[in-house]
């Protein structure tokens, strides 16, 4: 077995999610939404990947994850698109860490470009939470606007 290569074996399975995202980005605003999610993960590849689909029943929308090892640079690539647009997104890329993974991308929000860094921390056989943050100024300040706190459904 490739080093890394399963180290997102803890999310595969049924999630209840709760989601907070900030409504206004890069404003400086503290406003936060709430909503519900559930969420399922399988594996791909032997885990060298997975994918992943979840469910945001009172926005009308879904999400979906797909997450491939680069067994030759030992990293994951994380895309996300969403029902809503139908888009694949650019890709984070990264590794985990004493339990904590850290990705990072160039994006864009609102025809602007900015980095994208995706957290994935606190992991238990029963829990975990993924943070999503945002900079426009190249990675020097960091705006976080959405976490997902996971429990095993």
């Amino acid at each position: 077995m490739i080093s890394g290569m399963n180290d997102f074996d803890f999310l595969i399975g049924s999630w209840n999610v709760v989601n907070r995202r900030l409504t206004t980005l890069f404003a400086g605003s503290d406003d936060w939404r709430s909503f519900p999610g559930t969420s399922t993960s399988q594996p791909i590849f032997g885990g060298g990947g997975n994918i992943d689909e979840i469910d945001f029943p009172t926005l009308g929308t879904r999400g979906f994850t797909l997450r491939l090892f680069d067994t030759e640079r030992k990293h994951w690539s994380l895309y996300w698109a969403n029902s809503t647009s139908g888009l694949l997104f650019p890709p984070v890329v990264g590794t985990f860490t004493d339990g904590r993974g850290d990705f990072y991308g160039d994006d864009t929000h609102d025809g602007r470009p900015i980095r994208a860094h995706y957290i994935w921390s606190g992991i238990t056989p029963t829990s975990a939470r993924w943070e999503q943050e945002f900079s426009a100024d190249g990675g020097q300040t960091w705006e976080s606007n959405w976490i997902m706190e996971f429990t095993r459904a």
